[in-house]
């Protein structure tokens, strides 16, 4: 049998493994992995990127990224405020509708979009870069160990929102603002944020961002690739 042929049989015994409903499955769970990890960092992050000016030169109302995590931790916004405006996701949603339409629900897609496209190509593309990277000469991408895929799916993170940070600022400024206030959309936030808090401003809630990338991203590769094999062990001819 030719070498040629040979090759040919071994991609096509690949492609006969690759499962479309193992791979939503594992996806999922990776996800999963990034919320456990990742979110009360976002948290802070979105906190960061909305917190309003201060009034008259006083003092902002987090300095800092952990200055806005022991606030948040101890509840003092909500003490505050005085008022919860949405009790729970549902009750969002239902609002945002009576308030705004459909329009309301979407509001900030474009630059949703603008964030997520080049950042999710930045994302993969340096996971399977490192992956590649990380595989010691003569073994298969497929056998690196949980270290390797944990600094893989680090790096991946990390890279991933150097591209999306300046858009999620934009994103999370007009989602945020109220209905009217930034009429020619993601333009005039920027044009405000450059005017009045300078170039910087693109990226508040970097340091935020950073801490939360590796550990998140790499508990959403390792969770990903352990889902993974443990259905191919389970049920290999799903």
């Amino acid at each position: 049998m030719e070498a040629g042929t040979i090759a040919e049989d071994e991609i096509e015994a690949v492609k006969a493994h690759i499962s479309p409903w193992k791979n939503f499955l594992a996806g999922g769970f990776g996800g999963a992995c990034v919320v456990v990890v990742g979110h009360p960092l976002d948290t802070v992050k979105v906190r960061l990127q909305t917190q309003p000016k201060s009034l008259l030169g006083g003092p902002p109302l987090y300095t800092g990224t952990f200055d806005c995590f022991k606030k948040t931790l101890f509840g003092e916004i909500q003490a505050s405020s005085g008022e919860i405006k949405y009790h729970g996701a549902w009750d969002c949603i239902k609002k945002v509708y009576q308030e705004a339409g459909i329009r309301g629900i979407y509001k900030g897609t474009v630059l949703t979009l603008m964030r997520d496209v080049p950042a999710s190509g930045m994302y993969f593309m340096t996971y399977e870069w490192m992956k590649d990277f990380l595989t010691p000469e003569g073994k298969s991408v497929s056998d690196l160990s949980a270290p390797r895929i944990l600094v893989a799916g680090g790096f991946a993170g990390i890279f991933n929102w150097v591209v999306a940070i300046p858009p999620d600022v934009l994103k999370s400024r007009f989602q945020t603002a109220p209905p009217g206030k930034y009429p020619n959309g993601f333009r005039d936030v920027l044009r405000e944020l450059i005017r009045e808090e300078g170039i910087a401003s693109l990226y508040k809630g970097f340091t935020a961002v950073m801490i939360r990338a590796f550990p998140a991203n790499a508990a959403c590769f390792l969770g990903f690739e352990v889902a993974m094999k443990f259905l191919n062990w389970i049920a290999p001819g799903l």
